[in-house]
């Protein structure tokens, strides 16, 4: 156990021991004199403040004071002594801690002779070496898109301005069709069935028919026609979200009433308008800048991820272990309750427990040491955000939303939130200049699968989608 002293100093002296990764214990140690000297400190301020009877102010006697004012004078004195001493310890002995130090200060007292010594434990920011900052190797992927995104697009967007157009009585159902039916759902254990007139039901390899989850449900309902009924067996996951189906067999009846297709919009005049265009060509020339937009986001997100995974991979770092503790604690509450609002009972996630706190842990470490590393990275290349940054991205954020700039400030420093995001507006200068020092080397774009959905590609994500659309829209 390493020990180091504090600097000489006549009021206190401090001993220093490294007691855990990032932890050290500060003894401190009072001397005699210092003690009797706060004393006489306080008398004297007492003396000043305080009148007793058959005295003038500044007259009465220490030993008055003594035996009316004595135990609140000692307390007043200890914690003095003990928040100065403290300080003072921290500061001279350059320990960059975090949080605050945790004193019993209540167990402590004052002796009648001799030095007064207490210890307390705290972490200290970890010391470590950053790799090589200068030309990290990153790949490129090149990417361009192609007709047949372009072309997956303009369906996604003529369906999304598409009409449900009924079928004919005699044609059947096919994949993506919407199915108006009545459906009677009986429940294992319960008496008699649940009736829902003129339900939708979409026609989906996964779907589910009025809340009841149906695994193919497209094999159960691609080819039934009008009139016809469809009789189906669920036997309901133990995770579903709705408590009184879970974990329960089903019995699905569908009468099918009308069967109606998705026709896409025409590419008529009104529909290119939406998009401030004139023509299909001028249409298909933005959703191409549009695609290639996405295909660069995930190009850029993947370059990103590399220099994160090269900054972990290469620095050896000690972590706080409080700091992850509580981080932990932190990542474990938030997946407990995302598995509670899927419809998970507390029992059912309390089975799982253990392996949500290894994954929490480890989530945790991550966080704790890329927040620790990117850090020393700013600090390293004097990377800094100005309150005028943080204004002006939050006035983006907050046109974007339709707010005020001034009250969604306000709104984030009261919930805490507007810390982070300075932090997160750091880490991300960070990065950024990190790519522009980086070796980089441009691969080609692996042949991908020709795809089965009309989904562009890039990011697959709803919000990349809605990104393309809305770049379309512009």
């Amino acid at each position: 156990m390493a020990q180091t002293e504090a600097p000489t100093n006549p009021s206190y002296k401090a001993t220093i021991e490294q007691v855990g990764p990032c932890k050290k214990r500060v003894i401190v140690e009072i001397p005699e004199e210092a003690i009797q000297a706060a004393m006489d400190e306080q008398y004297k301020a007492l003396r000043q403040e305080v009148i007793l009877p058959g005295f003038r102010r500044g007259k009465a006697p220490r030993r008055l004071l003594e035996k009316r004012l004595g135990k609140e004078a000692q307390e007043q004195v200890k914690l003095k002594l003990v928040r100065d001493t403290s300080d003072a310890a921290i500061r001279d002995n350059n320990l960059a801690i975090l949080g605050e130090p945790q004193i019993n200060v209540d167990e402590l007292e004052l002796p009648v002779k001799g030095p007064l010594s207490y210890q307390f434990e705290v972490e200290v920011w970890p010391e470590f070496e950053l790799p090589a900052l200068e030309g990290i190797p990153v790949e490129k992927t090149v990417r361009k898109a192609t007709d047949q995104q372009v072309e997956a697009e303009l369906i996604r967007l003529r369906r999304s301005r598409g009409i449900w157009v009924p079928r004919n009585d005699d044609e059947p159902s096919q994949s993506e069709d919407l199915l108006i039916a009545d459906v009677d759902i009986n429940v294992e254990g319960e008496q008699g069935p649940q009736r829902f007139d003129n339900a939708e039901i979409h026609v989906r390899p996964h779907g589910t028919v009025c809340a009841v989850p149906v695994s193919n449900l497209d094999k159960h309902l691609v080819g039934v026609k009008a009139g016809q009924s469809v009789e189906i067996s669920v036997d309901v996951p133990k995770t579903y979200f709705k408590q009184e189906y879970r974990g329960k067999k089903v019995q699905v009846a569908v009468k099918v009433k009308e069967i109606k297709y998705l026709r896409p919009a025409d590419l008529d005049q009104a529909f290119l308008g939406r998009y401030g265009v004139e023509s299909e060509g001028q249409l298909r020339d933005v959703l191409r800048e549009a695609v290639q937009a996405a295909l660069e986001r995930q190009t850029r997100q993947e370059m990103e991820d590399q220099i994160y995974k090269y900054l972990l991979d290469n620095t050896k770092i000690d972590l706080p272990l409080d700091l992850v503790a509580d981080q932990t604690a932190e990542v474990l509450q938030r997946m407990y309750v995302r598995l509670l609002s899927q419809g998970l009972s507390h029992e059912e996630i309390e089975g799982h427990i253990e392996a949500l706190r290894t994954s929490s842990e480890q989530e945790a470490k991550t966080q704790v040491k890329t927040f620790f590393v990117i850090d020393k990275v700013c600090e390293k290349l004097g990377i800094e955000v100005s309150d005028e940054e943080v204004n002006g991205l939050i006035a983006q954020i907050a046109l974007r939303r339709g707010q005020r700039p001034e009250r969604l400030k306000e709104q984030m420093a009261r919930d805490g939130s507007l810390g982070r995001f300075r932090q997160e507006v750091r880490q991300r200068k960070a990065i950024d200049k990190l790519l522009e020092m980086a070796k980089v080397t441009e691969v080609a774009e692996k042949q991908q699968p020709k795809p089965r959905s009309s989904r562009s590609k890039g990011r697959s994500s709803k919000q990349d989608k809605d990104d393309t659309g809305s770049q379309a829209r512009q």
